[in-house]
């Protein structure tokens, strides 16, 4: 790791406010797994949930939520699971890429490369998109768990403070 990097880690606020939204038409609390998974994983971490939402595949739905988180100076990161494939139902991309400001394709692309080594070439199914909202950082994930034990252990707990400090950057 390049020292800059480093650097840059060790300023990052090591606690983060996250919200975590599932895309779902059927799951619930109690069988919603992977949203489940992810609080385990980020409080485990040392993060902490301020919100938690269950919502279907429905920009008209998940629009107005993400809004509302971007204009909070509470939160952090949002983490989303679900509605990534490539079925007409799945709209969780087209919906979070209109409002990102900026996009970090290398988030989608290493999550795929690191699937591929789990799941081969069915991981470019997966239409993990990431990016910052404001001043928010915006991560998608699938909806299994494996998908999101991949993704928040390999990928997003390792970089995310880092990735909040350089998107806080200047406020």
């Amino acid at each position: 790791m390049s020292q800059s990097v480093a650097e840059h880690r060790a300023e990052a606020l090591s606690s983060l406010n996250l919200a975590v939204v599932t895309v779902s038409d059927t799951r619930t609390l109690e069988t919603d797994t992977s949203g489940a998974l992810i609080i385990k994983l980020a409080e485990q971490a040392g993060h902490v949930i301020l919100e938690r939402a269950i919502v279907p595949d429905e920009p008209a739905v998940m629009t107005p939520l993400l809004e509302s988180y971007r204009a909070r100076t509470d939160l952090h990161a949002v983490l989303m699971t679900g509605g990534t494939g490539v079925t007409q139902r799945d709209q969780t991309y087209e919906t979070v890429a209109a409002l990102l400001d900026k996009t970090m394709p290398g988030y989608g692309e290493l999550f795929r490369m690191l699937s591929y080594a789990e799941i081969g070439t069915a991981c470019m199914l997966s239409r993990a998109i990431g990016g910052v909202m404001g001043s928010l950082i915006l991560l998608t994930m699938p909806g299994s768990r494996a998908a999101v034990e991949l993704a928040m252990n390999k990928v997003i707990l390792p970089e995310i403070t880092h990735l909040v400090r350089e998107a806080r950057k200047g406020l």
